[in-house]
């Protein structure tokens, strides 16, 4: 972390969810920091953003339904050839009301750089639609377990090179 502020930050966050999942998380967050992301409070959650491009690459909280039920978010739509686990999270996601479809394909939206099909969620529907989803969203995954890291770390990893070239002109 830069500075106190933000390990206390995190450190309260951690005091707080269970502690068979509390050294994934870190791991997680020390990765993140390692990178340059940056844990801001952001209401009841933390949101990670990189000083040189400002998009968010992770957040995690507290579900609202739930009390003291940790969620984690990240941010993962310029990544390709990712596990089944991380397909059926786009799935699920497509599958919600709430889904933002990516305007960006019909070049509705300019918020993220690079070409549109590069940072968009792609979901192939059960007819074989092709579905684009906003890729400037961070995607849930639950229940993370220690199978999960390594490939969440990949995942962070992967984005976080597209954003830095595409967001930032910085390449690595």
């Amino acid at each position: 972390m830069k500075t106190k502020k933000q390990e206390e930050l995190v450190n309260s966050y951690l005091s707080i969810i269970g502690e068979e999942i509390r050294p994934l998380y870190k791991e997680i967050i020390m990765y993140l920091s390692e990178l340059g992301y940056n844990p801001k409070k952001e209401k009841l959650n933390i949101s990670f953003k990189h000083d040189q491009h400002n998009k968010q690459m992770a957040k995690m909280g507290f579900k609202k339904s739930q009390e003291h039920l940790p969620y984690f978010a990240l941010r993962f739509s310029a990544c390709r050839g990712y596990s089944q686990r991380f397909e059926d999270i786009v799935s699920a996601a497509a599958a919600k009301k709430t889904v933002k479809e990516a305007r960006c394909i019909d070049k509705g939206c300019d918020y993220c750089a690079g070409e549109a099909e590069t940072h968009a969620y792609i979901y192939k529907c059960p007819d074989n639609k092709i579905k684009f989803l906003c890729g400037a969203n961070a995607l849930e995954i639950s229940d993370i377990t220690e199978n999960d890291v390594t490939e969440i770390k990949e995942l962070i990893r992967e984005e976080h090179l597209y954003l830095m070239k595409h967001e930032a002109g910085i390449e690595i």
